[in-house]
């Protein structure tokens, strides 16, 4: 009688073994997949904050462009102007966005640390 308690009490805890393996697994691959699409969110937000400020840099030349040809009877050329350094602007702040441009050292220095008077 002993011996079919053992047995039972055996087979019983290979099949939980069995199960709590098989829920690891499951746990392990969902973690992964939770992994994977964090960093494919993360990717997706630095895209969209990127393509936003070169095209606000753009737009802020154009309009001050625009108003600056209204007002002050300047022809194409403040606008040409204006948009061309809105264009350089966009293009610094990704390249800055991206990392392969540093901040000026006045704006960095006020960031990592106050400055002594």
């Amino acid at each position: 009688m002993t011996d079919n308690r053992d047995e039972s009490l055996e087979q019983r805890r290979r099949r939980l073994s069995a199960a709590l393996a098989e829920r690891d697994a499951e746990e392990a691959a969902e973690a992964k997949r939770d992994a994977q699409s964090e960093e494919s969110r993360r990717g997706m937000a630095l895209g969209l904050k990127i393509s936003s400020e070169f095209i606000a840099a753009i737009a802020v030349g154009a309009m001050l462009g625009y108003l600056l040809d209204r007002f002050a009877g300047t022809g194409p050329w403040g606008m040409i102007i204006l948009l061309l350094l809105g264009f350089c602007a966009g293009i610094l702040n990704v390249l800055r966005a991206v990392g392969m441009v540093a901040l000026p050292p006045s704006l960095a220095g006020g960031r990592d640390k106050k400055r002594k008077p």
